[in-house]
């Protein structure tokens, strides 16, 4: 059992899981919270949420026929709020496939 999985997952981290599921149905989703590694960027100095960053790793279907740019700005809509609030996420890094990318990108490791 890896340390991610032994931490609670905070408002913010839930709430992008919570959307993503709901319009997506992956068959895969990872959600990294990597703010701790931002905290001494200027632009964060004074901001007191432990939320800001993410790396989100979504798999699934809806994404068949889409461009990268396209998935990207549907998550991006999902979130928009969250983005743009105060003290709210300040960088989301996505990565988007289908199953059958995964699968591909799998092969190849």
């Amino acid at each position: 059992m890896s340390s991610q999985s032994l931490r609670v997952a905070g408002p913010v981290e839930k709430l992008i899981e919570e959307r993503i599921s709901k319009e997506l149905v992956p068959t895969s989703l990872k959600i990294i919270n990597e703010s701790h590694m931002h905290r001494h960027h200027a632009p964060m100095q004074g901001v007191e949420s432990t939320e800001t960053h993410f790396r989100v790793k979504v798999v699934s279907d809806k994404f068949a026929g889409t461009t990268m740019i396209k998935r990207h700005r549907l998550i991006y809509g999902l979130l928009a709020n969250e983005m743009k609030a105060e003290n709210g996420i300040h960088a989301l890094a996505l990565e988007t496939k289908t199953p059958a990318e995964a699968k591909k990108t799998q092969a190849k490791q």
